[in-house]
């Protein structure tokens, strides 16, 4: 059967044969999601490799790809303005970067723009401390600005003690930023307060550690602070993981028992007395602790404080600990040799490191409290008593925090060798408002500095 149809039909034809058009559904988007990796962050005024930010952004009905994040200054441009912040990445996951233009904090609005005309902010909160000599050698550890011992872990990665707390930071050598792991091993010691980490060391797979051994700063007796322990590492570089070994808490009275029964030759009695502080010229501080060459038994105690008078000359001090292995592994009493006093121009010891090949360095600093504008200089040495070291480099004082911690040795006879070195930099007002580093309310915004510098020849 033939169908036709009149004329003036042919739109009702069409539409039997193509059927009716059905119009396309609207897409709905949803409001925009972000979320930050940190809500504050620091840099510094010239700064390589600080810190960034992940932002992560989704918006229901979109492809995350789609949208578009940015930054703009909504406070202080000076200290970081927009187009001083990068955005790099795609996907869900952006990399946010901040470029410091001057000290101080600032705020930033970061946003996403979704489709559907919507949006969404998150606020950055930003810091930047000042620029350092030298910075493109300069790393920023963030978390904590009170570092005060560091020990090598392979793969160019280092755990870093804080003289403030029990905590200990595993961070990469190379990069700014904050810990890969941290351990706090305060339960295990039995203390509630800080040990005052001032000293490391490793033999083999074990990590020493010790307090100052000293008063607190208003010349209080803190029996956590008299107290030596050890860690055992397994695995290198960011897998490193640490397990508590074993204290001993009598460390100070054996010194003190020692030096007695020597006719008091360096004061460590009175230097330990109530109301004595311990950073002071005949005041009573361990921050060095290395062992002596070729031997796995006999440890060094590097002293900040006694120096001359206490010790005649003006020379610096260490006290060898004949059984410092059995002291940590059995609780035996310490027993000593016959204390080592170095000519290191008046500076006392800051911290004692070698090296596989038994080269010695020697960070030597100011016994004073406040001493971020003293010298401060390393000196070369081969770990035997009554050779004299040899400074090999003099350090900048002008930078915020003091020297404090050396990271690793290096062989001191090859040409351009380098050394990374760490600050103590709890006293220093990083963002130039006078608040002290230790006293800053979020963790992102405290740091030390690690930095290297080249030996003099």
């Amino acid at each position: 059967m033939t169908v036709r149809f009149a004329a003036g039909t042919a739109g009702l034809a069409a539409l039997l044969i193509a059927g009716p058009t059905v119009p396309a559904q609207a897409v709905t988007y949803g409001t925009p999601t972000i979320a930050l990796s940190a809500s504050y962050l620091s840099g510094a005024v010239g700064a390589t490799g600080d810190p960034v930010v992940n932002v992560t952004v989704g918006q229901s009905g979109a492809d995350a790809s789609a949208l578009t994040v940015s930054a703009s200054a909504s406070s202080k441009a000076s200290v970081a303005g927009t187009g001083d912040v990068t955005v790099t990445g795609a996907g869900a996951v952006r990399q946010l970067a901040v470029t410091a233009r001057g000290r101080g904090y600032t705020n930033l609005t970061v946003k996403v723009a979704g489709l559907g005309g919507k949006s969404a902010t998150k606020t950055l909160y930003y810091a930047a401390s000042a620029a350092v000599q030298n910075p493109a050698d300069a790393r920023y550890l963030t978390g904590s600005a009170d570092a005060s011992a560091a020990v090598d872990v392979g793969g160019g990665y280092a755990v870093v003690a804080d003289d403030e707390s029990n905590v200990l930071r595993l961070y990469d050598r190379s990069r700014s930023g904050a810990p890969v792991k941290t351990w706090d091993f305060s339960s295990q010691l039995g203390v509630s307060k800080e040990v005052d980490i001032e000293g490391a060391t490793r033999i083999g797979n074990t990590v020493y550690w010790t307090g100052s051994l000293g008063n607190n700063k208003d010349g209080e007796y803190k029996a956590p602070r008299n107290t030596v322990f050890t860690t055992t590492v397994s695995g290198s570089g960011s897998g490193t993981q640490l397990a508590y070994g074993r204290s001993y808490k009598k460390l100070r009275d054996d010194l003190v028992a020692w030096d007695q029964a020597g006719g008091n030759k360096y004061g460590f009695a009175a230097g330990t007395a109530d109301g004595e502080a311990p950073k002071q010229i005949d005041g009573f501080n361990v921050e060095g602790l290395e062992f002596a060459p070729g031997s796995t038994t006999t440890a060094y105690l590097g002293f900040r404080a006694p120096l001359a008078p206490a010790v005649p000359g003006g020379k610096a001090l260490l006290v060898p600990v004949t059984n410092f292995d059995q002291v940590l592994a059995s609780g035996a009493k310490a027993v000593f040799g016959t204390g080592v006093e170095l000519d290191l121009g008046g500076l006392a010891v800051r911290d004692i490191r070698k090296n596989a090949a038994g080269q010695y360095l020697i960070l030597a600093g100011s016994w004073a409290a406040d001493d971020n504008s003293d010298p401060y200089a390393l000196y070369q040495w081969d770990g035997v008593a009554g050779h004299a070291p040899v400074k090999r480099a003099d350090l900048p004082t002008t930078d915020p925090g003091g020297w404090e911690a050396i990271v690793e040795v290096p062989d001191l006879t090859a040409a351009g060798a380098r050394v990374q070195l760490v600050t103590d930099s709890g006293s220093a007002d990083l963002y130039g408002d006078g608040t002290e580093a230790k006293d800053l309310t979020h963790p992102e915004w405290k740091k030390a500095r690690a930095a290297w510098f080249t030996l003099n020849p």
